[in-house]
């Protein structure tokens, strides 16, 4: 019998659901456009499969909201982009890995290039075919990962003879310290890359990711990439947080059962039931996203769901297909075998649960879903 695909099956049959809005992904990318300069333009980051959230659907509505620019990781998220979306622009992040350079050029993929090799070997391409090839250059003003150092900048954009034809589409540099804007890095930062590439005129320059849009038109430029904010996620470590959930995590109660005072609750018996506890065991685990790091024990409480309004906390070890509750406290008529249990979503935000596992956001909604049933539409 040939394998059925993802949400082939009734609803009943998966251990849980997984709601993304792209209507609120698009009404968060509309809110950072609003937020910038006159002249600059906002590009949308759309890598790990648009953090969770389906690299096509997001892509889709973002175009249709009016984004023209994108960027992901690697070549071949890039390459099936290029699918979903016949006309748009198009870069890959992690730059121009050896032997993919016509296949780059093919699928009409911008790299991103991160250091002097590959600089070098773009120039040449473009150089024997006597044309310029679109593709931004990179620049490290800071963070020490991808990104040619001042000096390589400097001297390679001058040297005409290594250059050639090859003009690029965009100048970038990455923040490392976005997400605490009074970090004295930033402003480091920007004096950095404002020196550096302003005596190349004509060339695009992008600085911001989703920390840098809010954090001012001084770091703007001519194009931003947010990626966090678009996801409902925070850009900023402290504060407010403007942006709407756009993913709702629902987890299927198998189970309630009651624990006697001075049980031991899951592997390792880590936590005991300092009370008799009513407990929901929900058919949700590490292996769906929900990081085995948020879970609780007798010295350190773990993370959280939500049933009908009342927070249910999670007891002992996250396993890989399970998660128990502490649902003593909700009224019994919410927790039903087959309920289901919000993890995520407009009352469980990315944010917190990440804290409890000690990870930032980023994290725990790119692994978030692989085995729910998947649907598109608002989070009700």
């Amino acid at each position: 019998m040939s394998e059925k695909p993802i949400n082939a099956y009734s609803s009943a049959l998966y251990g849980g659901r997984l709601t993304v809005d792209l209507d609120a992904i698009a009404a968060n990318w509309s809110l950072l456009r609003s937020r910038l300069a006159p002249g600059s333009e906002c590009a949308a980051t759309i890598k790990a499969n648009a953090y969770g959230t389906g690299q096509a659907e997001t892509a889709k509505r973002l175009f249709e909201e009016g984004c023209r620019t994108f960027f992901v990781a690697v070549p071949t998220e890039a390459m099936a982009l290029r699918q979903t979306l016949p006309s748009a622009t198009i870069y890959a992040l992690d730059g121009l890995f050896p032997d993919t350079a016509d296949l780059l050029l093919q699928h009409d993929v911008r790299p991103v290039l991160g250091s002097l090799d590959e600089l070098k070997e773009w120039a040449a391409l473009c150089r024997t075919a006597r044309k310029s090839f679109p593709a931004a250059v990179h620049v490290d003003t800071g963070i020490h990962r991808l990104g040619l150092s001042g000096d390589e900048f400097g001297t390679a954009l001058a040297d005409l003879e290594l250059m050639g034809p090859f003009k690029p589409s965009l100048f970038m540099s990455h923040l490392a310290c976005g997400s605490d804007p009074d970090h004295p890095m930033n402003q480091e930062q920007l004096a950095r890359f404002t020196e550096l590439t302003s005596p190349f005129k004509g060339v695009p320059r992008s600085l911001a990711n989703s920390a840098g849009v809010l954090m001012g038109p001084d770091y703007h430029f001519d194009l931003v990439r947010p990626g966090i904010s678009l996801y409902g996620g925070r850009a900023f470590d402290h504060g407010d947080n403007p942006m709407q959930p756009v993913a709702k995590v629902e987890a299927r109660i198998m189970i309630v059962r009651n624990v006697p005072k001075g049980d031991a609750i899951g592997y390792g018996a880590t936590q005991t039931a300092k009370r008799a506890l009513r407990n929901a065991v929900v058919a949700a685990g590490y292996a769906d996203g929900l990081l085995r790091r948020a879970s609780s024990s007798d010295d350190r409480p773990g993370g959280f769901g939500m049933i009908g309004g009342h927070k249910a906390s999670i007891l002992g070890r996250i396993s890989m297909d399970m998660i128990t509750l502490d649902v003593t406290d909700i009224p019994e008529h919410l927790v039903q075998r087959g309920g289901l249990v919000e993890m995520l979503g407009p009352n469980v935000a990315a944010a917190d649960m990440a804290a409890y596992a000690e990870t930032i956001d980023y994290e725990y909604l790119t692994s978030l879903g692989r085995r729910f049933e998947r649907i598109y539409g608002p989070l009700g």
